[in-house]
């Protein structure tokens, strides 16, 4: 059985992994599947709800890794404006890609999800980080469905 020192070693090495592959690729993240490719081997295993950011550049390339802003509980990952924006004022990102995970593994977003971001997209207005998507990563390998979903493409939000 792994510990959580075991644990918390793969998820540093799985960060650096990351980092380092942002580093050397400087990937560019347009599409829902390019943020879902960079941030699901980080949540796959996660048991509670995380939130996280990739920071853009203004080409919509990736600045950095994925920055996990909150990790909360089996069915909600409270996060406010604050959290999410600093690290991407710090970055000097000019925009950012939000997304978290449902651990129950259907990516259908609930009230509070669609809530979130819509106060997640005004606040970007006003540092002047615009928000480009909101994608939930559920299930990872569910024959016939998509393992994410994506706000913009679903139209649920007018980003």
């Amino acid at each position: 059985m792994r510990t959580k020192a075991d644990k918390a070693r793969e998820y540093a090495a799985m960060i650096e992994q990351a980092a380092a592959y942002v580093a050397e690729a400087k990937p560019i993240c347009r599409e829902p599947c390019d943020a879902y490719r960079l941030l699901a081997p980080l949540m796959a295993n996660e048991l509670q709800e995380c939130f996280w950011i990739i920071p853009l550049n203004a080409r919509n390339r990736v600045m950095s890794a994925p920055v996990m802003i909150t990790r909360g509980l089996a069915n909600s990952a409270p996060v406010h404006p604050r959290e999410a924006f600093r690290p991407a004022i710090v970055a000097g990102a000019s925009a950012i890609i939000i997304a978290h995970n449902h651990p129950s593994g259907d990516p259908t977003p609930s009230a509070e999800d669609i809530i979130v971001t819509k106060r997640l997209i005004e606040a970007g207005k006003v540092v002047g980080i615009a928000v480009m998507d909101h994608v939930i990563i559920g299930v990872m390998d569910s024959p016939g469905r998509s393992p994410f979903l994506s706000f913009r493409d679903s139209g649920l939000c007018a980003f």
